[in-house]
């Protein structure tokens, strides 16, 4: 099986080399409009909505430019974004959201700062956007406690579409978000939803303050270049999603970033409606994460496809990489997994829970098992298509006890299928391999793939279950 991505798509990764220079409207000599001179206050306590909201409109009203937040603590509620129109924080400036869940507006979410089929916008600057997400979550509780506001609540937690994000931007196009750092979001971070012509290069992100803190989460997004992050949350830290089936997302670079997560380091899901095409990730550092450092993933009825990951160094994680075409959704047909190649993988899977000690951990096991292998899974009569693997080096610590879980090699018809299960690494509890684990795979190639142990494992390196057209070339054994 040769196996090679389309000319086109190749092409694409230069061109998005470029993407810097020429995704945002050039602007000679931009405008400059200072908060300050709207009667903004920088004293950590005046809500300054209606003050910087009228430096973005008449920002806006004008043609266009910066609108600059200067050194001091500026509080505010939600702010609207609109064409032409760059927010920039000088590197002592502190932008901090309202603890008032009241003075918050949405897209389709809550968030503090928000554009709507605008064009031409960005985040920008050496500052900080902090969104106090504790207080404001605690806020957005008592709300709902009194009945002001719906959504539901589960698990201690208003639902995540009461509680606002830092940034959501809807159908928007030609965007840059870079050199800021966003901390303490209620919810998600930042999200970007049918966004066309979007960088995000050299952000920080810490928001770890409560639950659902994704990192960057891209929805249904095109033409997109993620890169230079350095990223540390309590839920998935670069996360793609589809929530439309008729959408997807499309030609996206993400690379040169470092993660941290108490759930997935980089994850396609799990919203998977209409699917992810011509995604390429590379250079991704991983560290003490919970789950997956790579999760791809499908499971309402879309497709992904033309995937390649490459360059992934991981720490202390609780899995490798998993790949899972699942059936969620049984209101749609199944979707399709095919053409992913994965190659140049240095991980390490530890003992003992990777982010253990961190505020918000992942959620402890619904069942016992022993470490989990890397694994690449379908469904019975929708197999995943043509899989690439190509220098990967995985190490295990080993140590697989029977007392603690055990399937043998002879039952693997006990491994459940669980196909409309929310997909993640441990979802099938107990597998029969330590190193890597595929059922239901139509093409597979290993080049060069190497797993590892410390210590002795019960349970065989390798089993593929419902797996045709196998080919593996110079797999070196310990």
């Amino acid at each position: 099986m040769k196996y090679k991505f389309p000319l086109q798509f190749t092409i694409l990764w230069a061109v998005l080399g470029l993407v810097p220079l020429c995704f945002i409207k050039a602007q000679s000599t931009p405008r400059n409009y200072d908060i300050t001179q709207f009667g903004a206050i920088s004293d950590g306590v005046t809500l300054n909505t209606e003050a910087i909201q009228k430096a973005v409109d008449q920002c806006h009203t004008d043609g266009g430019g910066n609108v600059l937040i200067p050194k001091g603590d500026f509080v505010t509620g939600s702010i609207c974004l609109k064409n032409n129109v760059t927010i920039l924080l000088d590197a002592d400036a502190v932008l901090l959201g309202s603890i008032k869940r009241i003075d918050y507006d949405r897209n389709r979410w809550y968030a503090l700062i928000l554009a709507n089929g605008a064009r031409n916008i960005g985040i920008g600057g050496k500052g900080t956007i902090d969104g106090r997400g504790k207080a404001l979550a605690a806020d957005t509780d008592e709300m709902y406690k009194k009945g002001l506001i719906q959504g539901g609540y589960k698990d201690n937690r208003t639902h995540e579409s009461e509680r606002p994000q830092l940034i959501d931007f809807e159908h928007c196009t030609n965007i840059k978000i870079n050199g800021i750092t966003l901390k303490n979001a209620a919810c998600w971070v930042q999200r970007y939803g049918r966004c066309d012509s979007l960088v995000i290069d050299g952000i920080k992100v810490r928001s770890t303050a409560f639950w659902n803190n994704d990192g960057i989460d891209l929805v249904d997004c095109t033409n997109t270049l993620v890169q230079n992050c350095d990223i540390d949350v309590g839920d998935d830290g670069i996360c793609l999603k589809s929530d439309r089936r008729d959408l997807s997302c499309n030609h996206v670079l993400i690379r040169h970033c470092k993660v941290r997560s108490s759930a997935s380091a980089v994850k396609f899901g799990t919203n998977s409606y209409g699917g992810f095409r011509n995604i390429k990730v590379d250079d991704i550092t991983v560290y003490n994460t919970f789950r997956s450092a790579i999760a791809l993933e499908i499971v309402d009825g879309g497709v992904l496809e033309d995937v390649e990951v490459s360059n992934i160094r991981a720490e202390n994680t609780g899995n490798a990489f998993f790949i899972r075409l699942g059936h969620r959704n049984q209101r749609v047909p199944a979707g399709q997994v095919r053409r992913v190649y994965l190659h140049d993988f240095k991980v390490a899977v530890p003992v003992g829970k990777p982010d253990i000690g961190y505020e918000h951990e992942g959620p402890p096991v619904k069942e016992p098992h022993n470490l989990m292998p890397a694994s690449i899974v379908g469904i019975p009569g929708h197999p995943i298509v043509d899989v690439r693997l190509e220098n990967i080096r995985v190490s295990y610590a080993g140590g697989g006890d029977r007392n603690i879980a055990f399937v043998p090699m002879d039952s693997l018809l006990k491994v459940p299928e669980r196909e409309r299960d929310y997909p993640e690494f441990s979802m099938f509890g107990e597998l029969p391999a330590w190193g890597l684990y595929c059922r239901h795979v139509d093409g597979l190639q290993m080049d060069r793939v190497r797993f590892r142990k410390k210590v002795a494992d019960y349970r065989g390196k390798v089993v593929l279950d419902d797996v045709l057209r196998v080919q593996v070339c110079r797999t070196r054994r310990r």
